[in-house]
């Protein structure tokens, strides 16, 4: 490309690429039809630490030092920075009440649910005139929706072993008639959806629909279900009808995938990804976090078109998410800077709805100084700081994760990215992806197109070598105009192909633009 188009593609990008915010006092819920549509740019939070206050660099939150926990309300300030990255829905960690009994961490696991219909008290804000915990999350979520913001909910799994004493009825039991430990998640309990007759469990019923009279009390517009398909379908049927009859939009988002393992193998049946959807769920987890293992791009084009299938059973009337960098997954930082800007790329161009973790724009390691330590205070009968290495913190009060600062802005790769999406997102939004030829099994390419533009996504899925390769791109000429979102060399633009040069885990996006055939003059 030559310098010309360089300078135009620049001036393009600096005007249209500039945030844009929705200002909206009266709030309409139209969430189930922005996700399906792959609309929805969700960003993940953990309201105990995305405010927080870390004033000693430390990492762990020290309140009688005078730092700050997080809050609902001393998060509200960092909203507009969200609407900034290009977010339309903010997704919650839990936020209701924990246990402190067998826990994990120094605060408990976000997922040891201990109450239904209580918010977590450890959320209220002292220094806020609201009166109550349950009011300022009101207060949160009334400020995300003025800036066009969508607002999701965790629902946990399983209950806290505190629950399990005090509500033994709602929990499965074993021969010895102990409340059942899950996998290996020691803080938990598994709940009994059945009762002695075969039926749902009334009781546990109940309690699900208190936490949706909860959330929807508050403004909340949708839940993500921790570890949906532990659940049968006629329980999540009957769930997820009696939110939809205050709220048609309410989003119900299963942590789900096609491929996944039963963690309570042996005392609950799996329900399978595709009935959670009969059930009505509005989408699922596509699974991503094996994205280092991938090897061909054969291997890459299969899955993502296993996850379309799936999506065209339901007259494209679902969608998913990618799971490359959840709570649950090491952070693409600590596996290098090339494995974090693929995943970025990747996140937003995919025909999905690209998710986001707290800390992952600034390229969080979540490498946290206290990382299991001796604890000098717990609010839980255990005395260490339990961590996950290199994965973000659910079990203490902790620093927040890291976040861009207000001059990395101009060249910040995250930003970039979600500018691309929020400019091209008739394409990208598609569910439509043609993948392209090329002659290296290690590279991969894909266009999505519309009319006479589209956009390419190209990269080298060796994490090791260089790799060379040509691409063939059907109806491109050499003339045609060519727009880096994303590259380190350019590629050659011949007609109908790249000849393009790679560099281990690296990936390229460019947007084309087909230039009109010269008319020739009349003699």
């Amino acid at each position: 490309m030559n310098k010309i188009k360089f300078l135009i593609s620049f001036i393009f990008l600096s005007f249209i690429l500039n945030p844009v915010y929705a200002n909206n006092s009266g709030w309409n819920n139209n969430l189930r039809t922005l996700f399906i549509d792959n609309g929805a740019n969700i960003y993940t939070i953990n309201i105990r630490t995305f405010g927080a206050k870390d004033y000693n660099k430390n990492d762990i939150i020290e309140t009688n030092l005078g730092e700050a926990k997080g809050t609902f309300i001393n998060a509200i300030p960092r909203l507009k920075e969200l609407r900034e990255l290009g977010i339309n829905t903010i997704y919650l960690l839990p936020v209701t009440k924990t246990g402190k009994l067998k826990a994990l961490g120094t605060a408990g696991s976000l997922y040891a649910m201990d109450s239904f219909n209580t918010i977590d008290p450890n959320l209220l804000d002292e220094t806020d005139f609201t009166p109550n915990v349950k009011e300022q999350a009101r207060k949160f979520i009334n400020e995300a929706h003025k800036l066009g913001m969508h607002v999701i909910v965790d629902l946990p799994s399983c209950g806290s072993y505190d629950m399990s004493l005090e509500k033994p009825d709602l929990f499965l039991k074993d021969k010895d008639n102990s409340a059942i430990i899950p996998s290996d998640w020691t803080d938990v309990r598994l709940f009994n959806v059945y009762d002695k007759e075969g039926g749902l469990n009334k009781a546990l019923v109940d309690e699900y629909k208190s936490f949706i009279d909860l959330m929807q009390n508050i403004g909340v517009d949708g839940i993500r279900a921790d570890v949906a398909a532990i659940k049968p379908k006629e329980f999540w049927a009957e769930i997820i009808n009696y939110a939809r009859k205050n709220d048609s939009q309410f989003l119900f988002l299963a942590e789900a995938s096609p491929k996944w393992a039963n963690p309570a193998k042996g005392y609950t049946a799996y329900t399978s990804t595709e009935d959670l959807l009969e059930a009505g769920f509005d989408g699922y987890y596509s699974d991503w976090s094996d994205l280092k293992d991938i090897k061909t791009k054969n291997d890459m084009y299969s899955k993502i078109e296993n996850e379309l299938k799936l999506i065209k059973k339901f007259d494209n009337k679902k969608s998913f998410i990618a799971n490359f960098a959840t709570h649950d997954q090491v952070s693409p930082a600590s596996l290098g800077y090339p494995y974090w800007q693929m995943v970025n790329w990747l996140n937003m161009t995919l025909p999905l709805n690209p998710y986001t973790l707290d800390g992952f724009p600034a390229a969080d390691s979540y490498s946290y100084k206290f990382q299991n330590k001796k604890a000098d205070k717990s609010y839980t009968d255990d005395d260490t700081y339990f961590v996950h290495k290199n994965k973000f913190d659910i079990f203490n009060f902790s620093r927040a994760p890291y976040s861009l600062k207000e001059e990395d802005l101009p060249d910040s790769e995250y930003l970039n990215a979600a500018r691309l999406r929020y400019v091209m997102a008739p394409f990208i939004s598609s569910k439509n992806c043609e993948f392209l030829k090329t002659n290296n099994s290690s590279v991969f390419a894909f266009k999505k197109e519309i009319g006479t533009e589209f956009i390419i996504v190209i990269g080298n899925l060796d994490f090791v070598n260089a790799q060379d390769a040509n691409v063939k791109v059907p109806k491109m000429k050499k003339d045609d105009f060519v727009m880096p979102f994303k590259m380190q060399e350019a590629p050659i633009a011949k007609n109908g192909s790249f000849e393009i040069s790679l560099k281990p885990f690296e990936i390229q996006v460019l947007a084309v633009k087909k230039m009109p055939e010269p008319k020739h003059k009349s003699k």
